[in-house]
């Protein structure tokens, strides 16, 4: 019988997110796969537009490396992303409980500590919305 692999702490607190995933990609080679996507769905939404405000004020919050993107769909059946800055070991920054543990006293509880992350949503999908491009990526040849 093997023996199980035992992880330790230093293992368990490695990152796996570094904050450079992904990269650039060749124009013809992306405008292939988007026109790809709009033959396989016809008159859904193509794209959605986030701006620079919740970008900038997710990917400042401490320990961020990057965003996630959720699909999601509303109660009335409308395509959404949803987006949570990511940390290095994987984890979404959203708001739950966390607790710290307070040294002063050794008897005192561990007090909760509420983080004030921002989850955000796409407010202009397109097509439907004023200002979607009409370029290679979303149209194709124009």
């Amino acid at each position: 019988m093997k023996n199980p692999k035992i992880t330790t702490m230093e293992e368990k607190c490695k990152p796996v997110i570094t904050g450079r995933e992904g990269g650039p990609i060749e124009l013809e080679k992306a405008a292939s796969w988007t026109e790809n996507y709009r033959r396989k769905n016809p008159g859904e939404t193509i794209s959605h537009f986030f701006g620079k405000e919740i970008l900038e004020n997710i990917l400042k919050q401490e320990g961020c490396l990057g965003i996630r993107f959720y699909y999601a769909h509303d109660h009335e059946g409308r395509r959404h992303l949803v987006i949570a800055g990511a940390m290095s070991d994987g984890n979404d920054q959203i708001n739950e409980r966390h607790h710290e543990e307070h040294h002063a006293a050794p008897a005192a509880p561990a007090a909760p500590v509420h983080k004030l992350y921002e989850v955000g949503d796409q407010s202009m999908p397109c097509p439907g919305s004023p200002g979607c491009p009409k370029n290679l990526l979303s149209v194709g040849r124009v």
